[in-house]
């Protein structure tokens, strides 16, 4: 949602311009994982003077103050979605690039469990499945 990260931005003491609230919208309706350069795409959309210098700033700004989560899907390119509340695990469709969120308590209690085998308590994890649609017969 594009107030969160506004909010977040407030909350945090960051200088809220114009061009930063524009890309804020864009991340914040996003639901694909943009990268760089398709957040650039979209918010000249709106606002055709945003540079693609500007977009690559926000967005490290937006990451250094924990706005931003990054990720590597294994493309090549880091993607971009909002810092969630609600921990979710990510499917990533590696022939479209499509990636999908989940939650699954049976995994997270066995991650959780594999730590504690190991003599470690959790205290953060990140897990990414990577496949290819099955073809339904």
């Amino acid at each position: 949602m594009p107030d969160q990260i506004i909010k977040l931005c407030h909350e945090k003491g960051l200088k809220i311009t114009g061009q930063r609230r524009v890309i804020a919208r864009v991340l914040g309706e996003s639901d694909d994982h943009p990268d760089v350069e398709m957040v650039h795409k979209r918010a000249t959309e709106i606002d055709p003077k945003i540079s693609i210098a500007t977009v690559y700033r926000t967005v490290r700004l937006f990451e250094e103050h924990d706005i931003l989560d990054r990720h590597d899907f294994g493309d090549g390119r880091a993607r971009y979605e909002e810092v969630s509340e609600s921990h979710h695990d990510h499917l990533i469709d590696i022939e479209s690039g499509k990636v999908i969120e989940f939650q699954n308590a049976e995994i997270e209690a066995l991650q959780r469990e594999v730590a504690e085998q190991l003599g470690y308590r959790l205290v953060d994890h990140r897990l990414e499945l990577y496949g290819v649609e099955s073809k339904k017969d």
